[in-house]
């Protein structure tokens, strides 16, 4: 595979023939094979090399071309379409389902990302019930907490300045208000991948429109007052779809508005 030209050097081909333009995968790496396959697909889907509705190579062909087994082709294309970036359709293949704003690339690489999307299914499951719990048993003072970290998140979002530790503290207080330790315990053993997805979703928010950050501001809202009105259902949808939202605004370049 030696010589071969870089992804950007062959960027109109792949426009025309919608296949993936192989780099050497280097075995021996720390990087798995799937985890390196994985992220060479996922920047050509955020740069614009693949684009929404085109279709992958097969595996077989995918394989030949990288050098690799199925199962390692298998592995990433399965990630790629938890994700949510790739579809299956059966007899007929996978296609390019979602496109990242291709600014994402100047924030994070594509093993980063897969990691925070990893830890955001967690999140989503953890904090919609965290949620749920917090509106049927939160204190006066739990309840002031909540608050306080909401009202610090709106200021940054009126002047511009989101902070990955707000945001933090916000969905904290709600973990906190749930009277069981183990909820903020979860979020502490995952604050890596969970600070890390904030950062590159808020520096994606300051560089995107006004509307975005203000959707965020609404959805953080909207869990707010489903807590303060004690609807432990309502608090927990709000908060699922707050994350799912943000995952979709990391994924899908159409909700970057």
């Amino acid at each position: 595979m030696a010589g071969r030209k870089p992804i950007s050097a062959n960027l109109e081909l792949a426009k025309r023939v919608n296949v993936v333009i192989p780099l050497p995968l280097e075995p021996g790496q720390r990087i798995r094979l799937s985890d390196q396959l994985y992220r060479q697909i996922f920047d050509q889907i955020a740069s614009g090399s693949l684009n929404v509705g085109d279709q992958l190579p097969s595996e077989n062909d995918i394989s030949a071309r990288f050098g690799v087994s199925r199962p390692v082709v298998r592995e990433a294309l399965q990630r790629l379409r938890a994700d949510g970036l790739v579809t299956a359709q059966k007899g007929l293949g996978s296609f390019v389902s979602n496109q990242p704003a291709n600014r994402v690339q100047n924030f994070a690489g594509a093993e980063n990302v897969a990691s925070y999307l990893r830890c955001h299914e967690v999140r989503i499951a953890l904090e919609g019930d965290a949620a749920r719990l917090a509106a049927q048993r939160l204190t006066t003072e739990q309840m002031a907490a909540i608050d306080a970290a909401h009202a610090r998140f709106a200021e940054g979002v009126s002047n511009g300045l989101m902070s990955v530790e707000d945001d933090l503290a916000f969905h904290k207080a709600v973990a906190q208000a749930t009277g069981n330790d183990f909820y903020l315990s979860v979020l502490e053993s995952i604050h890596e991948a969970l600070s890390g997805f904030m950062r590159l979703t808020i520096s994606l928010t300051r560089t995107g429109s006004v509307r975005r950050a203000q959707k965020v501001l609404e959805e953080h809202s909207a869990i707010v007052e489903a807590i303060r009105t004690r609807d432990g259902e309502r608090a927990r949808v709000a908060m699922q779809f707050h994350l799912d939202q943000a995952r979709q605004r990391l994924i899908n370049r159409n909700q970057d508005r």
